[in-house]
């Protein structure tokens, strides 16, 4: 490590890669950095400040973007960023975006990664990784987007379901118990974020079975990345409960899907999101 830069943690596949040069982040670029940095651009030009500006791309493979100050949460995660208020936070930080995002033209000649993107392909760039590593926080509200390198074009409801995959969580209580207080209300959490978001009914008509689906493709990226031999998916998997925990959260998720439904499209509660963890 050079003098003046200070690592910065997070995230799986960039993994000890990722440093802090005073206000500049210098990070592997991915293969999609030019058109990520243009539209990086072109929302900022729309309005959203809720994500970092490019500063340049390096011929080395390497990109530099602007340093977003705040608090990130990394495990082992903090009572914080388990609160109500930050989960209702999260879904109207990406209600920003999708509403900046939809006015960018998405370029049609890009090879975006199809890694986690929406199977049914859209016209809006989706972040696809709204992950908790990738939240920026400030005062205990959810400020920016990090980490784009996975956006491709897809459906809002897309985007939706996979942040609420890590947000909410969608997790069976097995599955949650190694990271997650116990006690949380998956189905009054799930209403939550989609509240803070602002989903239309047929978004959340729709959105139980998108969460299935987007499972899916999660474990079919997890899945490639061990069988090409990445040490630090494989540890995760195997820290996480192995393979097995995915077929148990499937078979969760489906058989959840009719009170995940009414509560998603039950009466709006009356109360402001709360600051306690849980229900």
């Amino acid at each position: 490590m050079a003098a003046g830069e200070e690592p910065l943690a997070g995230g799986l596949s960039n993994a000890g890669a990722v440093v802090r040069r005073g206000d500049v982040v210098d990070r592997p670029a991915p293969p999609t950095a030019r058109a990520l940095h243009a539209h990086l651009r072109a929302l900022r030009r729309q309005g959203f400040d809720g994500a970092p500006l490019p500063v340049r791309l390096a011929d080395d493979g390497r990109e530099q973007l602007s340093f977003v100050a705040g608090e990130v949460p990394i495990p082992p995660f903090p009572d914080w960023a388990l609160t109500d208020s930050a989960l209702h936070s999260v879904g109207v930080l990406l209600r920003r975006l999708h509403d900046v995002s939809a006015a960018v033209p998405v370029d049609p000649g890009v090879a975006w990664p199809r890694d986690l993107a929406d199977p049914e392909g859209g016209t809006m760039l989706c972040h696809n990784d709204v992950c908790r590593e990738n939240v920026v926080f400030r005062a205990g509200r959810a400020a920016a987007l990090i980490d784009f390198d996975l956006a491709a074009p897809g459906r809002p409801v897309w985007d939706v379901a996979m942040a609420a995959r890590y947000w909410v969580p969608m997790r069976d209580p097995a599955s949650a118990a190694s990271v997650h207080p116990a006690g949380l209300d998956v189905p009054a959490r799930l209403r939550l974020f989609a509240d803070g978001y602002g989903l239309s009914p047929e978004q959340r008509a729709a959105l139980p079975g998108v969460i299935v689906r987007a499972h899916d493709v999660c474990r079919a990226f997890v899945t490639d990345r061990v069988s090409a031999g990445d040490p630090n998916f494989t540890q995760a998997l195997a820290d996480r409960g192995g393979p097995e925990r995915w077929d148990r959260l499937r078979t969760w998720l489906v058989a959840q899907h009719d009170t995940f439904s009414a509560a998603l499209l039950g009466r709006p509660g009356r109360e402001e999101p709360g600051q306690h963890t849980g229900n």
